[in-house]
């Protein structure tokens, strides 16, 4: 028996590969002995396995694959529910054994056999359950099945569907109430004026329309223009809060708990994604500051670092051009973006960039817009003053620094977590940015998210390690 196992199983079972060596036999004897019966013996022998095999591999019995995840998207560490329908097509009887693959991360691939017994109607269901403790995005399947002809002599697997892609966003941490927000009214909102001109009477004022009362009408502005006046509506909107997601190579170098090396190289289970801890840190921050302004009715708008949409390059991105996301089903969106997103462009510096321009010697960065440039700063210009501006970023040259202080002016207020392993280095960066306006803190991989977010409220200074985070879901409210 131990010989016959050492034969391939996925053309001929051991009862096949036993007959194809019986007829080896009978056909040797009978050329020995010269016998005519057991020439005969031999071929059919050794036919019956050959036409077996050509059976089943061209009367492929066909399935479809129904496969459903509960929830469609899962949070890292969080479980999602696997529900498959397998039904046959076309006529066909017989059993199968079948196995789902999945990638390594998610351990051994359960198998099941076909049909199964609480069949109904012809489709049979099966159930299991996933969790991963990395986001990305996953493929799920395909099913593979195993077939036999009746005799059981011959072995046939193949794949009955394509897979579908499993979607693990990162989980926001819970952060405390602070002062970050900035004025709002008490249903979320802030009260904005239109402008016409700059003059303080004209920010508030406007001429006199029939049917106005006459008690919005502004004498002081009356007197000036030498014609009635009356103050200008308020006009109710909703808070805007911009964050900046730096996703540049260079400023987060790779560390050993990468998913994938700077090359692109896929891990253990083929989930390719180039990341580092300090960027892993990073997204989970733009999903939990996301999810705690977002709570308080903020728009939330992404940029990267460039001034370009945060997602555009993220493969999980359901609308990867988009910048603005508003209430629970923008912020889902947030949510799925960040699933993939990975650390992309050169490998040095902007400054090293223009260095290499200025000695005419060829860099190798790719085309498009510098970071913190004039298309960052045109895009904050844009929405100035309308809330909070948010900057997470990698490891900053003290150049960057300087570039980047001004995008403070942009913002009603101005936030910055710098993310470097050397914290205590960063004394020059944070101090560039803080004279631009800035309320800017240096963290590393191991700092606690909620340590770092009170940090703001207390000049800078990280509380010491050893806070907690607490991962809650995206909907969630403390």
């Amino acid at each position: 028996m131990a010989l016959m196992d050492r034969f391939p199983r996925n053309i001929f079972s051991t009862r096949g590969w036993g007959l194809l060596g019986a007829g080896g036999v009978f056909l040797l004897a009978a050329q020995v002995m010269g016998r005519r019966d057991l020439l005969a013996l031999a071929i059919l022998v050794i036919v019956l396995p050959l036409l077996s095999l050509a059976g089943t591999r061209v009367l492929k019995p066909r399935f479809r694959v129904y496969r459903e995840f509960n929830p469609s998207t899962v949070e890292t560490a969080a479980t999602t529910t696997v529900r498959l329908a397998v039904a046959r097509i076309g006529a066909g009887s017989g059993h199968a054994l079948m196995e789902e693959h999945l990638p390594a991360r998610f351990g051994e691939s359960p198998a099941f056999r076909f049909p199964a017994r609480s069949a109904a109607g012809g489709t049979s269901r099966y159930e299991y359950h996933l969790r991963s403790g990395k986001r990305g995005q996953f493929r799920i399947g395909p099913v593979t099945a195993e077939f036999s002809d009746p005799f059981g002599l011959s072995v046939q697997r193949h794949a009955i569907d394509d897979g579908d892609t499993l979607t693990v966003t990162p989980a926001a941490v819970d952060l405390p109430v602070t002062g970050l927000a900035g004025a709002r009214g008490h249903d979320g909102v802030t009260a904005t004026r239109l402008r016409a001109n700059p003059s303080d009477d004209d920010v508030m004022t406007r001429e006199y329309r029939h049917g106005d009362p006459m008690r919005r009408v502004h004498w002081a502005a009356t007197a000036r223009h030498g014609e009635l006046m009356v103050r200008q509506e308020e006009f109710v909107t909703t808070p805007e809060a911009t964050i900046i997601l730096d996703q540049r190579l260079a400023a987060f170098p790779h560390g050993a708990h990468s998913h994938a090396n700077a090359s692109g190289v896929a891990d253990a289970d083929g989930h390719e994604l180039s990341t580092s801890e300090a960027f892993e840190w990073a997204v989970t921050a733009a999903m939990s500051i996301g999810a705690h302004l977002s709570e308080r009715n903020y728009a939330l708008r992404f940029l990267d670092a460039a001034g370009e949409p945060a997602f555009l390059r993220s493969p999980s991105a359901p609308e990867p051009e988009t910048e603005e996301y508003i209430g629970a089903t923008g912020l889902q969106s947030v949510a799925e973006s960040l699933a993939a997103i990975q650390l992309s462009g050169p490998q040095h510096s902007r400054r090293e960039t223009k260095d290499a321009a200025r000695r005419g010697t060829p860099a190798g960065t790719e085309a498009g817009p510098q970071a913190f440039d004039d298309r960052l700063m045109d895009k904050l210009a844009a929405h100035r003053l309308r809330g909070p501006v948010l900057a997470i970023l990698g490891n900053l040259s003290l150049s960057e620094a300087r570039d980047l202080a001004p995008a403070a002016g942009f913002g009603a207020n101005a936030f910055a977590l710098v993310i470097t392993e050397q914290a205590q280095d960063s004394g020059a960066v944070l101090e560039a940015l803080r004279r631009g306006g800035w309320r800017a803190v240096a963290v590393s991989a191991s700092t606690a998210l909620p340590a770092a977010w009170t940090a703001f409220d207390q000049d800078g200074a990280v509380p010491p390690p050893g806070t907690a985070d607490v991962r809650r879901g995206v909907g969630a409210r403390p």
